[in-house]
């Protein structure tokens, strides 16, 4: 009789406990989300020290741009090496910069410097600095507001009265109610809306918004023809006596209409190093804007679909002298610039007034997330922009701004300096003194190529608190500002 033995037979991952450890890290990273897992992996990664130097130097941008390339600036005599720059001992080979977006619904980050920067080129425009002599402030100035007109009666807030109080209660038309007894707070949705959608003139809504540039330009036009008769001299000849200087930021309204507000200055005829004539008052220069929003107007071409229309300036109008430091009749340099600056980082989704992406059928209109009267607004960019006599407006490739084609900022070019400059400033500032000087002793050569943009789900949760960190740090030194300039007027 043979004795037999029973034996335990192990299983290969006991027998083997490194790949153990190995499976159970696998089963505990299966159960993480997808970014904790990225973040895990970025962590790992031995340039990440340096992936993490690369996003706060952009702010924590939501959606940077990579770039992948190389920069040398040589001697032009001796051809040697004054310095180099290359990504490819970069994480990944590449290089992330910003996407400078300035809408804060897409990154909040770059939308706030560019608010940061609008605020720097109004004010210099106001105020001096940036290459603009301080003397500005001395010249005739005034603050413009340009409305759209009525395109049909909509609701209001009124701080705390009755939106449209009628004793009589008529009806239009379509039996529908003209008048409203609510009171609607300013974050009302009926606030904007029409009383009756199908009495509004949404045709002369839309062609109004698609001329609104062509309006302008004729405002300024006859800004200076006022001028000039006013002098008595040929508006052709208006500048060798002065300069009219703008800058215009365009904002919609509740009712989803654009209206401008504009900083109008008047300089000599070097621009803002010289003084205008003595002639060119702030007086004269109210009595040319008065009549410029009173008198302009744009026709467009006429059409069997709605006939003939003139797209003029609404009553809302309004013009404000602004002063260094403002008073009881006007507004001061830093209050505008705030102004202005605080809109322009705004896209039109988040005034409620359209979207921040193109459209490219009526089904991507039906299935917006916007309002009825939203809706019928790109509704009828999309059906006019079928027309041959308005092709040139382009009413469907902007629908998604309600037939709005132009810029949110605009500016002349002698009013102050610009964007662009800037940046460059901003760029020296971080460099310090170390960049070499260019001229005709230095060549630089660049070679930079486009390579990607955007996070992966961990990367865009780091750059998020890295953003949320600067803008602390932001609002901290603000109140610190505050404090010691409220401790030294007290003092």
């Amino acid at each position: 009789m043979s004795n037999t033995s029973s034996e335990v037979r192990l299983s290969p991952v006991f027998k083997n406990p490194s790949r153990s450890a190995a499976l159970i890290e696998e089963r505990r990273l299966r159960l993480l989300s997808d970014a904790d897992r990225d973040i895990i992996r970025l962590a790992n990664d031995p340039k990440f020290s340096r992936w993490l130097e690369q996003i706060k130097a952009i702010g924590g941008c939501a959606n940077p741009v990579y770039l992948s390339g190389s920069t040398i600036t040589r001697d032009a005599v001796t051809g040697e090496v004054i310095s180099s720059y290359s990504t490819a001992t970069e994480p990944g080979e590449r290089l992330a910069v910003r996407c400078r977006n300035r809408r804060a619904s897409v990154c909040e980050p770059c939308s706030r410097l560019h608010a940061g920067d609008t605020f720097q080129l109004v004010r210099a425009g106001l105020s001096g600095g940036k290459t603009v002599p301080e003397a500005v402030r001395e010249r005739p100035r005034l603050f413009v507001t340009l409305t759209a007109p009525s395109f049909g009666p909509v609701h209001r807030a009124l701080d705390g009265e009755r939106c449209r109080p009628r004793r009589d209660a008529p009806r239009c038309e379509h039996g529908r109610p003209l008048g409203c007894g609510l009171v609607h707070a300013d974050d009302d949705h009926m606030v904007g809306l029409p009383l009756c959608a199908d009495c509004y003139d949404y045709v002369g809504h839309v062609l109004w918004h698609a001329h609104a540039g062509l309006l302008w330009d004729r405002f300024a036009t006859a800004v200076r023809r006022h001028l000039a008769s006013a002098a008595g001299i040929s508006r052709f000849r208006l500048g060798e006596h002065l300069v009219v200087s703008f800058a215009k930021v365009a904002e919609f309204q509740k009712r989803a209409a654009v209206h401008f507000h504009a900083v109008v200055r008047l300089d000599g005829p070097d621009g803002p190093t010289s003084p205008p004539p003595a002639w060119a008052t702030s007086a004269l220069l109210l009595d040319a804007v008065t009549h410029a929003a009173t008198t302009g107007y744009v026709t467009p071409p006429d059409s069997d679909a709605y006939g003939t229309e003139r797209l003029a300036w609404g009553a809302q109008f309004d013009a404000r002298p602004i002063h260094s430091f403002g008073d009881s009749d006007g507004l001061s340099d830093g209050a505008v610039a705030g102004y202005v600056a605080k809109y322009v980082s705004k896209g039109a989704a988040e005034t409620g007034a359209g979207l921040d992406y193109r459209v490219t059928s009526l089904d991507d209109i039906r299935a917006a997330a916007v309002n009825g009267h939203i809706r019928a607004l790109m509704g009828t960019c999309w059906r006019l922009g079928g027309l041959a006599e308005l092709e040139h407006v382009r009413l469907r490739t902007w629908a998604h701004s309600l037939g709005y084609r132009g810029h949110i900022l605009t500016k002349s070019r002698r009013y102050s300096t610009t964007y662009g400059a800037l940046r460059e400033e901003r760029a020296d500032h971080r460099r310090g003194d170390t960049r070499p000087v260019g001229g005709p002793d230095a060549i630089t050569e660049s070679a930079w190529r486009y390579v990607g943009s955007g996070h992966t789900p961990g990367a865009a949760g780091l750059a998020l608190g890295i953003a949320e960190d600067h803008a602390r740090n932001l609002q901290l030194a603000k109140e610190d500002a505050e404090d010691h300039a409220q401790w030294e007027y007290s003092a």
